[in-house]
């Protein structure tokens, strides 16, 4: 599994918003800005994530996107099967088809339980808990 762009900057896009409050209108562009995210891509984005139900789009001078929920009810694990959907390392087997004794056996020991760890991190990581996260390389923090 590798997450695209899509999903990675859609989970820039809520925890920007989510650092500026629910219910308060940010233009893409200044997101875009901040995260060094174009524009454009963004909008490609904020259509989707607004279709999932993550965001409202408000049209006008003073337009732009918020979020519809709070950031504590909005998991990573939500957003990312809404833009990327399932995030599966493996597809499960076909229904009919032959699967080997060691086909299962890797499997239902490596690859399942690799998904379910996944989907547990995913699924317990909420946008509210990102907000404020800061890069350990760009802190200022001295040691004496």
């Amino acid at each position: 599994m590798k997450i695209s762009t899509r999903g990675r900057y859609g989970v820039r896009l809520l925890i920007d918003l989510a650092e500026r409050g629910i219910g308060e209108t940010v233009p893409l562009a200044a997101i875009g800005e901040r995260q060094r995210i174009s524009a454009r891509y963004l909008e490609q984005v904020a259509v989707l994530l607004r279709r999932a139900g993550f965001i409202n789009s408000q049209k006008g001078p003073s337009g732009g996107f918020s979020l519809i929920r709070p950031a504590d009810e909005i998991t990573v694990a939500e957003v990312l099967r809404a833009l990327e959907g399932d995030i599966l390392i493996v597809d499960p087997p076909v229904p009919g088809q032959r699967e080997s004794p060691l086909a299962r056996c890797v499997r239902t020991v490596i690859y399942d339980r690799l998904n379910a760890r996944i989907a547990r991190l995913l699924d317990g990581t909420t946008i509210a808990s990102l907000v404020g996260t800061v890069d350990p390389d760009e802190s200022l923090m001295y040691h004496i």
